[in-house]
């Protein structure tokens, strides 16, 4: 996956700005002491992650859509592939994924979040000015 683009950033949960720095805590988004949590800034280029008081309130709302779009494709595949399946089971079904996922999800809308605000940069470009 090519390193200049948000792809890379959001799915490695590295920093927007450089992509080289970790963006949380923890490497593992279901250690749960530390779930979601962010560094202050970044070890590479010192880029602060957080603007300001609440920057990641918005994320919430990322979440929230993450959260339907799993809810949707749990819910239409299961109807397609299993349509003998209750609407109680795939309910269960979406249930239990959502929990299991809850942590990855909480990360992965932080990230997100971030680099909806903060862009690549590409240092070795200045560096060779």
């Amino acid at each position: 996956m090519l390193k200049k683009t948000r792809l890379y950033s959001i799915l490695n949960f590295k920093c927007p700005r450089c992509h080289k720095g970790e963006f949380l805590e923890s490497k593992n988004v279901y250690n749960l002491k530390k779930a979601g949590n962010i560094r202050e800034k970044c070890e590479s280029c010192n880029l602060k992650y957080s603007r300001e008081p609440g920057f990641y309130f918005g994320a919430m709302f990322v979440s929230y859509a993450l959260g339907v779009a799993l809810f949707v494709t749990i819910w239409a595949a299961t109807a397609v592939l299993y349509p003998e399946y209750s609407a109680e089971l795939l309910l269960g079904i979406i249930i239990v994924a959502i929990i299991i996922l809850s942590p990855y999800l909480y990360a992965l809308s932080k990230i997100i979040w971030a680099n909806l605000f903060f862009h690549y940069e590409d240092n070795t470009l200045k560096k060779n000015r």
